[in-house]
């Protein structure tokens, strides 16, 4: 145990525990902003599809079955804009953070091989590189990158932390890229119906990848459009020949969605009602959340998806943390995405519309 955890950073939310302490002793209570878990109820339909199927003494199959590759593609092609989708094309997997954890290891990655992400990015992708005992290199743009070596280019965009957007010339630029150098694309793409200030794009659109899904694979989760988290629900689209491959790599890791799942993804992924009653509450929160930061000092930098605000005092980031924690406000100290987040903290709006009131009232 001590050589795998060695191979791993300090699981980041440790640091934070003081901080909870402090927020936790609020006369009003800890607010907590540090992590998108979301708070909504789980929306009815996709409720009464995880009972309808309780009954499923059975194995279920790594690829799910063809109803559920069905609504995938389907949604694939009705939301991203993809075109010529296949059963092929598509897997489901057990929440993305496995997906992103485990990729580096499924693919074959070790000493020698390099993975690339973004300078501020979700801690897994690094972890992931970490546990295939691969070279891991952070970037601002990855088309200047150094191509030796490099097996594994993650984008991520709607951006976690930072809310950023890529744009339609910038992801065409990188796959482009991605293809002259043969280096395989994977797009994080789990906040992409979370767009506030710009419409994200998938690489799955023919605008960026040319109407050819060789080389690219798009990651997706039901965990925010849906409020899904404690399903585990997420799936990958993209290129068949990789898709292929990882299929017969989960086989024998046995990662299945369970069959009850399955039939909720089917569900969430054939309605966009309750996408749409979910987001205003997002909006509602995020602008509320916005204005008191901004009146309260705070200057905000991209933000402009997701599910979170990327704030600054201009100051340490755990300086911030600890300024707010004094008012029972718990946020995620910038540098847990890398160094070049030490001055900004990470401001989830997925805490309830009364949670999200009171932080206001504490700020103003």
């Amino acid at each position: 145990m001590g050589a795998v955890s060695s191979r791993l950073p300090v699981f980041p939310w440790d640091k934070l525990e003081p901080y909870k302490a402090t927020a936790a002793a609020h006369p009003g209570g800890i607010v907590d902003l540090s992590v998108g878990t979301p708070v909504d109820p789980v929306p009815e339909l996709v409720q009464k599809a995880l009972t309808a199927a309780s009954d499923s003494p059975g194995y279920p199959t790594v690829w799910g079955t063809p109803e559920l590759r069905d609504a995938i593609t389907g949604w694939c092609e009705r939301r991203l804009g993809a075109r010529g989708m296949t059963h092929q094309g598509v897997l489901p997997v057990v929440g993305s953070k496995e997906l992103v954890a485990w990729l580096p290891t499924q693919l074959g990655l070790g000493p020698g091989d390099r993975v690339a992400y973004p300078r501020l990015a979700y801690p897994t992708y690094e972890v992931g590189a970490r546990l295939a005992r691969a070279e891991y290199v952070a970037y601002d743009d990855p088309t200047e990158l150094d191509p030796s070596g490099l097996k594994l280019l993650w984008l991520n965009s709607p951006s976690n932390p930072t809310g950023r957007v890529l744009s339609k010339d910038e992801l065409t630029r990188t796959v482009a890229w991605a293809r002259e150098h043969g280096v395989l694309l994977f797009s994080d793409e789990c906040y992409l119906e979370l767009g506030w200030e710009a419409e994200p794009v998938s690489v799955l659109h023919p605008d960026v990848c040319g109407g050819s899904h060789e080389g690219i694979v798009a990651v997706h989760s039901l965990s925010k459009r849906s409020n899904l988290a404690g399903y585990r629900a997420a799936f990958l689209a993209g290129d068949p020949a990789v898709l292929g491959e990882l299929l017969q790599i989960r086989k024998h890791g046995g990662m299945m969605t369970p069959a009850p799942v399955q039939a909720a993804t089917i569900a969430a992924l054939g309605d966009d009602t309750h996408v749409t009653e979910q987001r205003a509450r997002y909006a509602a929160r995020r602008t509320a959340l916005r204005e008191a930061l901004l009146a309260h000092g705070f200057r905000i930098e991209h933000s402009e998806a997701s599910l979170y605000l990327w704030a600054t005092r201009d100051e340490d980031c755990w300086s911030t943390a600890a300024h707010l924690a004094e008012r029972g406000i718990l946020v995620a100290p910038g540098d847990f995405y890398g160094p070049a987040g030490d001055h900004f903290v990470r401001v989830a709006f997925t805490a309830t519309d009364e949670r999200v009131a009171e932080a206001v009232r504490r700020l103003a």
